[in-house]
């Protein structure tokens, strides 16, 4: 049995969840996310927790087990206390700035690069540290937003210079050794 698929799911207080069969629905303070998930898995409240089965030792239900009950509990984390993804600016000039809700990044184009965010998403600046925080309450757009931040200039293995991830380590070249000595 899957170790992660058995452990049941606690259902926090101000957390609704609706089960329709597969679909499951979740409501909390932060907003609402609903999915449909595989009928070859079941999900059953009972207590205020939710339990994940499956039905046989089949490889694609054993599979999908601990990937259901992990989905469904970031989907009660996110309604409930939301998901933040922080991005470190580094570079000489490089900086990000908000123009309303719009994300503003000057990162060495002769433009600025001004990103939207979606329903479901904000975003948070801070000039003394340099840091870009995204925030939501869908795990999944959280992280495909941040990627497409890191993208705009992801860091360059020279300098450095470029958007990273918090605590993300750049592996650094060499770059020319030998100028100028013969």
């Amino acid at each position: 049995m899957s170790r992660i698929g058995r452990l049941p799911i606690d259902i926090p207080s101000g957390v609704q969840v609706e089960l329709n069969g597969s679909k499951v629905r979740v409501k909390g303070p932060k907003g609402e996310l609903q999915r449909q998930f595989s009928g070859l898995i079941g999900i059953e409240m009972e207590n205020d927790q939710l339990n994940i089965s499956r039905k046989s030792e089949n490889a694609e239900e054993r599979a999908l087990h601990g990937t259901t009950r992990a989905v469904l509990a970031n989907m009660i984390h996110g309604v409930s206390k939301g998901f933040e993804v922080i991005l470190e600016v580094e570079g000489v000039g490089y900086r990000a700035e908000m123009e309303g809700t719009k994300l503003s990044l000057f990162v060495g184009y002769s433009h600025p690069i001004k990103i939207d965010p979606p329903s479901g998403v904000s975003f948070e600046t801070d000039a003394k540290t340099r840091q870009i925080k995204v925030l939501g309450f869908d795990k999944e757009l959280v992280g495909q937003i941040a990627a497409n931040i890191r993208k705009v200039r992801p860091p360059e293995p020279y300098h450095g210079k470029g958007l990273r991830y918090l605590g993300e380590r750049v592996r650094r070249k060499a770059g020319k050794a030998g100028k100028g000595a013969k």
